[in-house]
């Protein structure tokens, strides 16, 4: 005879009593046990006592907020923890994220969306604790070291008036990182994507995505090419329980217009010959979170003297904050010298010595005057 199905668990931390007993509804709706807490406090010792597998996460809270309670049960759970808040701000969104939420939805909320978010991120199960290394894994590490450094650009871009540079340094634990770009008769194509996850099985899906994205470089319009090359990808990422996070653009360089689509990615500077840097924020979640997402392209022109700056996350995680992030970017993307330069002084502010993750950093400079500004 066989056993009934283990029930899994939910702990649902709301202050708001009427949005608190619709998130019990939609979550029971789901077949999860429902425990309720009305504040940071009892959220986090009911976290503590049940152990629960989904944990949902109100921000502005009475006692301990959203972002504090997240920080304490990250210390002892790893349950998927997905945030809810009137705060609409990217800066918000990301304080949440890097706190360790695995999502982050705005009030007023759909029911069905945060059904479907939930549904999605139970497809991907939390990967097992790595055993300690062996031969066997060590050579693992090695051949998709490989596989990584076979992903990025084998030739120069050599565009009139653009310096274009990347520059990559994997850690010991490989991961999905790669940069990739070619010439076009108008310009040059580029893309910057970190699939998630460590070892052969992210490099393989990077090495996937990169495949895929060339493969859609005929097509006229960048989103109706990023539509149709995520949504292949999409298809192996289900199979694989990953996700990826993507910056890709075409610049017609006669002109220096570039239009881009941020999946996910957030770490793409405009850095002007003049005024503040303008970061570019993502136009949607990573491929492969959501079924049948669309992303909107955007467009900036880089005027002589301009530069456009993307890096992966190894960069941001160097930093205590975001804004110490983009004043760090900023200040290397102006120094003196070359694009190739400029990545080196990039990946320096994640010093090999205590990076955790792999860096990379992607330079695209007009220059002024046939000539690098400075």
């Amino acid at each position: 005879m066989s056993s009934a199905p283990v029930q899994r668990r939910a702990v649902v931390i709301e202050d708001d009593d009427d949005i608190r007993g619709l998130l019990v509804v939609v979550l029971r709706q789901l077949d999860f046990d429902v425990v309720e807490a009305p504040d940071g406090l009892a959220g986090v010792e009911a976290v503590r006592d049940i152990r629960p597998e989904l944990v949902t996460l109100d921000v502005n809270m009475p006692g301990i907020d959203g972002i504090e309670a997240c920080r304490r049960m990250r210390e002892f759970s790893d349950a998927y923890i997905v945030m809810l808040s009137a705060r609409t701000a990217e800066l918000d969104r990301l304080a949440g994220l890097d706190t360790g939420a695995d999502d982050y939805l705005t009030k007023p909320f759909s029911p069905k969306e945060l059904q479907a978010r939930v549904r999605a991120l139970f497809r991907r199960a939390r990967p097992a604790p790595a055993p300690a290394e062996d031969a066997g894994q060590s050579d693992e590490l090695a051949r998709a070291a490989v596989v990584q450094q076979s992903l990025l650009p084998q030739e120069a871009v050599r565009l009139n008036d653009y310096d274009v540079a990347g520059a990559f340094r994997p850690t010991r634990s490989v991961g999905g990182d790669f940069y990739d770009w070619y010439q076009t008769p108008d310009g040059m194509h580029l893309t910057v994507a970190d699939a998630m996850g460590k070892g052969m099985g992210a490099a393989l899906i990077a090495a996937t995505v990169r495949a895929v994205m060339r493969s859609v470089a005929d097509t006229p319009a960048i989103d109706a090419a990023f539509g149709s090359a995520s949504a292949t990808i999409t298809s192996d990422l289900d199979q694989s329980g990953s996700f990826v996070t993507m910056f890709h653009a075409r610049l017609d360089s006669a002109s220096g217009k570039l239009s881009y689509i941020d999946a996910g990615h957030g770490l793409g500077l405009h850095v002007p010959a003049e005024g503040p840097a303008r970061r570019l924020v993502s136009a949607g979640p990573p491929v492969g979170i959501l079924d049948d997402q669309q992303w909107p392209a955007a467009e900036l022109v880089l005027e002589p003297g301009d530069s456009l700056v993307i890096v992966s996350d190894g960069v941001l995680d160097a930093h205590d904050s975001l804004e110490d992030f983009i004043r760090n970017v900023e200040r290397a993307a102006r120094s003196e010298g070359t694009s190739e330069e400029v990545c080196a002084a990039l990946l320096e502010l994640a010093p090999a010595a205590t990076a955790e993750d792999d860096v990379t950093a992607v330079v695209v400079r007009r220059k002024t005057n046939g000539t690098i500004r400075h």
